[in-house]
């Protein structure tokens, strides 16, 4: 008997099995076939909503940058200074008991950490960009170029960030730090 879903609830179905599929298998043992099996659907009802295995892991490696991008922002309240921002900023927002958390931070998938990680920038210049132009309207700082601010703020923390020299606690404190100092607050 043929089962119809809602087609976001089916998209979703698709991609959370991917995810969960890519985390047990390995990406490279995971084919289109596998995940449409894993939920009883045919192949080609996956083809409808990705064209290729290579565009659904995008959609998951967005929809969980979207994720920790939407958990960062959480933590900023209307009332807060930059300053404030920053030093309350959390060393990470990520739990190591979920699907999406393995499957990035799995030491077989360095590069699955490197294409995330460069999403979650892709996805935090605006916020950040936004932050800093309420900063400068509110007298906080005083930046000529707000856009390349916000980059260097987000692009730059990549070094340490992927860096394996500190534990994420340290990583975090040294980003504060530095920030604090470079946007002198």
């Amino acid at each position: 008997m043929r089962i119809t879903k809602d087609p976001q609830e089916r998209k979703q179905e698709i991609l959370e099995t991917a995810m969960r599929l890519f985390q047990e298998k390995g990406y490279e043992k995971t084919s289109i076939s596998d995940i449409a099996k894993a939920i009883g659907v045919a192949q080609g009802l996956c083809y409808r909503y990705f064209p290729s295995k290579e565009v659904l892991f995008d959609e998951v490696v967005d929809q969980y940058a979207t994720m920790q991008v939407q958990a960062l922002s959480a933590t900023v309240k209307k009332d807060m200074t930059l300053k404030q921002i920053l030093e309350g900023l959390p060393a990470t927002v990520e739990t190591d008991d979920d699907a999406y958390y393995q499957l990035f931070h799995g030491v077989e998938n360095p590069k699955f950490h490197d294409q995330l990680s460069l999403k979650v920038c892709e996805k935090l210049v605006p916020v950040v960009t936004k932050l800093l132009e309420t900063a400068q309207a509110n007298g906080e700082i005083h930046i000529d170029d707000i856009e390349a601010a916000a980059y260097f703020c987000v692009y730059g923390q990549l070094g340490i960030l992927l860096g394996n020299s500190a534990d994420a606690e340290e990583q975090g404190k040294r980003l504060r730090t530095f920030l604090l100092y470079a946007l002198r607050l």
